[in-house]
């Protein structure tokens, strides 16, 4: 399939594809799918989730050798497996319900059937754009319940009934009686986006008044969002109903179908059983909580989990769903602490998106035990339904503990699923962590738990008609070339890395990373730095690595967060949100906690563009003893991926770059051994080291290093500094001197190096 182009330098794509109520409505994909998993050991079953739009369909295992279509390569490779899946399927339509939310199990206490009171702290992003709930627990079907929200004209209201009629007060225009504030506001203007403002409302059962209020934090002369409205709406009861509470949005007949998503933060949401006065409310403004709450939600408490602490004494707890984001500034910080963990009470908010979405929670199609005799390798399942298919992938890796080879192709997962679904390809409700939610605030958490529609093989892109394979079919590139040079290898994924450590690593002797390794956990970096320090050896043939402070959660093991500051990105954390809810750790660069990829790996990212690539030429270092085996067979003057490449059209060195920066880490013995220069205009240096505005002609620093050097212990790193590299392996029939290099680093990388105190291997 061909998809659009990006409008921004980081951006890969930009898929003009239209946003619908399920996944099978989105053009050009009525049949998708994915599995449980990503990785997966020999014995173990993998759960498969798919809608069609046809009422059948049918799947084959196959194992995927090379993704790329483009006719200047190889081609599309795959080879069918046996698989006890293989065959005919029902189809049936599954829809995505976005939206989260907090949970609250039905409870006697939350029937109020007589006088109430809501009340919630609100930092709307989006007022006016749709009813959206704020605390609900209402019925449409049967006019029971209650709930505090935003109605369409961006105003507080509340919606009540007693079963039989329903009555909604609003602050806004339409209210045909209201008592104005103490300062006579006008009423009846929209909300403001992003200010936060006390959201409360009231009902006395005995008078039959219910009244509403939208009193801001900071109340400027004249505010036209502040003021009351009140009403004798006749009624005097409220009906009770068996459905959950809902935070964030109004509660379904299922857990997954709620509607009004709220889109902003809430914080302190609480509920009474009797009316509060007037001046309990203005009461809230100056942190004076009235006492007796039949409920009182406090966000600040358990941060880092998806659970929900009530403090009322009547244990009404919760939890998220579809993971709105925690770890939010609530309505007093002060900005004295950035760190959530130091000043929880400041962080007592959760910022709620109508297009969250962490699990699709289909149900499954298919499942399948992995053999026994099942190599490890690159599989997929292969979905077809007259013209239309998908393919599902995932990965093969040996039991825990053993290697089949000498050689692991380290899969990055944490990239594919950065990436997953990436700028507009998963319409309005798949999104990547390089988009914005529909509020305009930055998606930080994503999950394999959905289909991923661009980890997909036969994807090309096209970026200003430039060739431009990317993550999982650039990374087939390379499980070609292995394939075709006769390398043996296995399949590991950093996942598996982040959970198992220098356990998963160490039977091998040589790791070899995909072609943009970004996003990188602690525990990763860690395992891969003792890997190397005991002897191992990394083929680091890509650009871009190392880069984002990424961590997945720790309980629910399908989703992995990010938080965007100080780096070259599509968007940037809010102030005081730069600490990951999860793991509650820093966000942001590597290399702003002391890691820079040039400690690790001795180079680091220094330059994007769209433009074809440009060949390396070699350096002083590339002719030191060291270094010589690297180089068999290339010539002193050889001009290093001068040919055609299947990213960027031509050139070893594309898309992004990376260059060796001693003052960065790149250690002191590390040989340059090729640089990449001259690349097109459209090439720019990476923001995190621009300081001032670029007055000059195009920076010294857009380029790429090729470097080499030894860790202790026969250990030693091989780093191509460009993502276009493996682009290059397959040119003139895998006969060209970038699969040489490679080859003579690999065949001498995985050479017995039982000698562990040799500097070289």
């Amino acid at each position: 399939m061909r998809l659009g182009s990006p409008s921004c330098l980081l951006a890969l794509l930009q898929v003009a594809l239209l946003s619908a109520t399920s996944l099978a409505q989105i053009p050009d994909h009525p049949l998708a799918g994915y599995a449980d998993h990503h990785s997966i050991q020999p014995g173990q079953v993998m759960q498969f989730m798919v809608s069609s739009e046809a009422p059948q369909y049918e799947a084959q295992l196959v194992r995927l050798i090379h993704g790329d279509t483009n006719p200047l390569g190889p081609g599309f490779r795959e080879q069918e497996i046996d698989a006890s899946f293989n065959g005919p399927h029902e189809g049936r339509l599954q829809p995505l319900e976005n939206g989260s939310s907090v949970v609250v199990p039905d409870h006697p206490a939350l029937d109020v059937t007589g006088s109430f009171s809501l009340v919630a702290w609100i930092y709307p992003t989006s007022p006016g754009s749709g009813t959206q709930a704020i605390i609900s627990k209402w019925s449409a079907a049967d006019r029971s319940g209650y709930a505090l929200r935003l109605e369409e004209d961006g105003s507080v209201g509340l919606l009540f009934g007693d079963g039989t009629d329903e009555t909604n007060v609003r602050t806004g225009a339409s209210i045909p009686v209201y008592l104005r504030s103490e300062k006579a506001y006008p009423v009846g203007d929209p909300l403001h986006s992003s200010l936060w403002l006390l959201a409360a409302a009231t009902f006395d059962a005995t008078t039959g008044i219910a009244s509403v209020y939208q009193l801001p934090r900071t109340v400027w002369p004249d505010h036209p969002a502040a003021g009351t409205a009140s009403i004798e709406t006749g009624a005097h009861a409220v009906a009770d109903n068996n459905l959950s509470l809902r935070i964030a949005a109004t509660p379904g007949l299922s857990d997954a179908a709620t509607s009004e998503h709220f889109n902003g933060k809430i914080e302190a949401p609480r509920i009474y059983d009797r009316a509060l006065t007037a001046d309990e409310i203005a009461g809230l403004l100056q942190g004076q909580i009235p006492a007796a709450p039949v409920a009182a939600w406090d966000f600040s408490r358990r941060i880092q989990t998806r659970q929900i602490e009530d403090t009322s004494g009547n244990e009404l707890h919760g939890h998220t769903r579809q993971l709105p984001k925690r770890a939010v500034t609530g309505h007093n910080w002060d900005g004295t602490e950035m760190d959530f963990k130091r000043a929880p009470e400041q962080y007592g908010a959760i910022h709620f998106h109508d297009d969250d979405l962490d699990d699709a929670g289909w149900s499954r199609s298919f499942e399948y035990e992995v053999p026994h005799d099942l190599k490890s390798a690159v599989y997929a399942a292969r979905l077809r339904a007259g013209d239309d298919e998908d393919y599902i992938p995932f990965f093969v890796r040996p039991p825990a503990g053993t290697a089949t080879s000498e050689v692991a192709f380290l899969v990055p997962t944490f990239s594919y699923l950065a990436y997953a679904n990436g700028f507009g390809m998963g319409g309005d409700q798949l999104l990547s962590l390089y988009d914005k939610h529909s509020d305009g605030s930055g998606v930080t958490y994503s999950s394999r738990l959905v289909p991923i529609l661009n980890m997909r093989p036969k994807l090309s892109l096209d970026w200003e008609e430039m060739t431009l394979p990317h993550q999982f079919t650039a990374d087939l590139h390379l499980v070609d070339w292995l394939e075709h040079m006769g390398h043996s290898y296995d399949v590991i994924t950093d996942e598996d890395l982040h959970w198992e450590g220098t356990d998963l690593l160490s039977p091998y002797r040589v790791v070899i990373t995909g072609s943009h390794p970004e996003y990188w956990s602690e525990q990763m970096l860690d395992a891969l730095a003792d890997y190397l320090n005991q002897g191992g050896r990394l083929m680091y043939l890509g650009g871009n690595g190392f880069y984002w402070v990424t961590n997945m959660d720790p309980v629910q093991r399908h989703t992995v967060e990010i938080r965007r500051w100080g780096g070259t990105q599509t968007w940037g954390a809010q102030p005081g949100e730069h600490y990951l809810s999860t793991t509650g750790e820093m966000g942001g660069l590597w290399r702003a906690r002391g890691r820079a990829p040039q400690r690790l790996v001795g180079v680091g990212f220094t330059a994007q563009g769209p433009g074809q690539g440009v060949p390396f030429t070699r350096q002083p270092g590339s002719f030191d003893p060291r270094a010589s085996f690297i180089f068999e067979g290339v010539g002193d003057d050889e001009l290093i991926g001068d040919i055609p490449s299947l990213v960027m059209r031509h050139g070893a060195s594309s898309f992004e770059l990376d260059r060796m920066d001693f003052q960065l880490g790149t250690p002191p013995h590390a040989l340059l051994l090729a640089t990449a220069s001259g690349h097109p205009e459209q090439y720019v240096h990476v923001i995190e080291q621009v300081y001032q505005s670029n007055l000059g002609p195009v920076d010294t620093l857009v380029k790429s290093d090729m470097v080499y050097f030894e860790y202790p212990a026969g250990g030693a790193v091989f780093a191509v500094g460009s993502i276009g590299w493996d682009g290059c392996l397959s040119y003139n029939d895998y006969d060209n001197n970038v699969s040489r290099i490679t080859d003579n680093v690999l065949r001498r990388f995985r050479s017995d190096h039982s000698d562990r105190q040799q500097k070289a291997p």
